[in-house]
């Protein structure tokens, strides 16, 4: 706690329901590159980047100085009833980048509003408020997007605009089809959303809406070429494929740009933020011209789009794309992924370490001298531990590396560190974990 006890402040003022790291909560008041320090003056190396949004890190030139010369404007506001040529030049890299034909970008302040815009955009061309969704997924905070998220723990209503109807998740570990290899796991989706649509529809559908990986869900993602087996049924019906990127974009999976792009299918509309601003707000959908274009009211975003986001993001996307980072994410995300996977042979509490490029996650269990009946891999449980992995988290920043939790149960170490991460932090890190993981299950 500081000295002016933030925290008390903090309770004092906030919503009860605002979750804080830590039973010891952290300020950070400064970062360069991958590593943050707090108000007390500790430094740690950063393996969450503000749950993904950091993409880049911290205090990084390029980004500083395009911010500061749109601010010298001073302009840092007009409306996008006016020309704002950051704005457009941003819309014309991200379409060419997109993967999408005759592509056209609008431009919103958050994931949570850019799923929130496709989702008007798909139900207003089909004429329908009926969406499918997919379980453990999560796709914000507002309204319809709660009503699309199939996380109890995040759901804090039942009421929704939209019919949804609901597929299952992609989780190899304990999903409905974990146990299927990877062909029959794609053969059993794609007969599921057909018997769905069969009994739990009415007339046309929307949209289908899907993360490649699931955020907040765990980083759980189906085998490779399901969202094109779904997609072969969604065209019978005329139903439109979303593609979740507010994540899996920008190249963090390593091995493609965008998640989809690991299913060999292009989405009719895609939705992006987080990282591409940089800890500046900025987010979106990219989708054909005829399905963007097909709205027919009038509509805007204030902030969507403003000179100083699309200065962060223009130089954001640059960087990127200049410094090859999904290369970088594939090269230094296999150091962890190997490196944990190498470790979890000796710890029974761990069991599962997934994910793509610098997007990863440890799932942790019972161990089974708790529970002797317990199956799973190398003798472990599958009943989930949310305990342990809560001591693993605080082990961690006891040892200087900040990660994140999630998963369906609480216990899951999510992992998604700048893209910048370098081979020596990587291994830094790793050291780190390892350490914590043996901690935590001794």
């Amino acid at each position: 706690m500081t000295s002016d006890d933030l925290l008390a402040r903090h309770k004092a003022v906030m919503p009860s329901w605002m979750p804080i790291y830590y039973a010891e909560p952290i300020e950070i008041v400064s970062g360069s590159g991958c590593r943050v320090t707090d108000a007390a003056g500790r430094t740690y190396l950063d393996f969450f980047g503000g749950v993904l949004t950091n993409m880049l890190g911290y205090d990084i030139a390029e980004v500083r100085e395009a911010v500061e010369r749109q601010l010298s404007t001073g302009v840092a506001h007009t409306s996008t009833l006016y020309l704002i040529r950051q704005q457009v030049e941003l819309a014309e890299k991200i379409a060419r980048v997109s993967g999408i034909e005759d592509a056209r970008v609008f431009f919103t302040n958050s994931g949570t509003e850019a799923n929130e815009a496709a989702l008007l955009m798909a139900t207003t061309i089909r004429r329908s408020n009926q969406v499918l969704a997919v379980r453990n997924s999560y796709h914000g905070r507002s309204y319809a997007a709660i009503g699309i998220t199939g996380h109890r723990s995040w759901s804090s209503s039942s009421l929704n605009p939209l019919q949804v109807a609901w597929l299952h998740s992609g989780d190899r570990l304990r999903g409905l089809l974990a146990r299927l290899d990877e062909a029959d796991h794609i053969e059993a989706a794609v007969e599921d959303l057909r018997e769905v649509l069969a009994t739990q529809t009415a007339g046309d559908v929307a949209c289908l809406i899907a993360e490649p990986i699931q955020g907040v869900g765990g980083f759980v993602h189906a085998p490779d070429g399901l969202f094109a087996g779904l997609k072969k049924v969604l065209d019978e019906y005329g139903i439109l494929l979303i593609s979740d990127e507010v994540q899996t974009g920008w190249g963090r999976t390593g091995e493609h740009f965008w998640g989809y792009q690991a299913h060999g299918v292009t989405p009719d509309l895609l939705t992006f933020a987080k990282g591409i601003g940089n800890g500046f707000a900025l987010g979106g959908v990219v989708g054909r011209a005829d399905l963007v274009n097909a709205i027919q009211a009038i509509s805007f975003s204030t902030f969507g789009g403003n000179p100083i986001s699309t200065a962060a993001g223009n130089a954001v996307l640059d960087y990127v794309l200049d410094h090859d980072l999904q290369g970088n994410a594939q090269r230094v995300g296999a150091i962890l992924r190997d490196g944990l996977r190498e470790a979890a042979g000796n710890h029974p509490i761990v069991a599962e370490v997934r994910g793509k490029g610098l997007m990863l996650a440890v799932e942790f269990v019972r161990h089974p001298g708790l529970r002797p009946e317990g199956i799973g891999r190398k003798g472990s449980t599958l009943e989930p531990d949310a305990a342990v992995t809560t001591r693993v988290f605080e082990e961690c920043k006891a040892r200087g590396l900040l990660v994140g939790k999630g998963g369906l149960y609480g216990n899951v170490l999510r992992m998604g560190p700048p893209l910048t991460l370098t081979e020596d932090e990587a291994r830094e890190g790793l050291a780190i974990l390892v350490d914590a993981i043996a901690a935590a299950g001794a």
